[in-house]
């Protein structure tokens, strides 16, 4: 059975639609999945980059490309009233709800629904208020517990080498974004493109040119 850890943040519209596809992406496959919410802004500082909605051409696209890919994948999906919008409540919630800093999978798609259908504000307090009366957490999500899980959660990730959310990591490898599912599955499915020396060589690549960053 392998493992896989499927990192997350309720803000990234394609960490929504990775999630709705994840399990028919590993049908007839044996593993065990840990959803672990993180904190994707503190990886955009981490590595000095801006969001894509913080970028307005990019902003444009990366909306008009999700709604087609949940179109054309049919997936239930609206964009919320408001984007970007603050997911701390949300990821604080779902580690509340769980234990050891991960989400189950009844959770992360309540959170994820909230926030992805419908259309509504995904931080309106009334909102979220009742979201947290339907899912009970077990803790308060605003305790020091809860904020330094999500924080090492966030820390965790960034160290072994993840950047963007989503990430399924899974032995050595980690496979980022929505585009990354045929790929994933075909590494569990023991693709022989995985046994040879392509893998390490795309990061032996030399940098040609290097940007001064202002």
């Amino acid at each position: 059975m392998k493992q896989i850890d499927f990192y997350f943040d309720f803000i990234s519209p394609y960490a929504y639609l990775a999630f709705e596809k994840l399990p028919e992406a590993l049908i007839g496959l044996s593993y065990s999945v840990t959803y672990k919410p993180v904190l994707f802004a503190a990886m955009l500082q981490h590595h000095g980059q801006l969001g894509p909605a913080e970028i307005q051409p990019k902003r444009d696209w990366t909306y008009r490309q999700v709604m087609w890919q949940a179109h054309a994948s049919g997936i239930d999906f609206q964009m919320p009233a408001a984007h970007p919008f603050n997911p701390l409540p949300l990821l604080r919630l779902a580690v509340a709800c769980g234990e050891n800093g991960a989400s189950n999978r009844y959770v992360t798609e309540t959170v994820f629904h909230h926030a992805w259908r419908g259309g509504a504000d995904a931080a309106d307090p009334q909102r979220l208020q009742a979201l947290v009366q339907q899912l009970a957490p077990r803790r308060d999500m605003n305790n020091a517990e809860v904020k330094a899980q999500l924080k090492a959660n966030t820390e965790a990730a960034i160290a072994q080498g993840v950047f963007g959310v989503p990430t399924m990591a899974v032995d050595d490898k980690f496979f980022w974004g929505f585009d990354a599912l045929p790929m994933l599955r075909a590494y569990l499915l023991g693709d022989a493109w995985f046994a040879g020396d392509a893998w390490d060589a795309a990061a032996r690549v030399p940098v040609g040119i290097s940007r001064a960053r202002p």
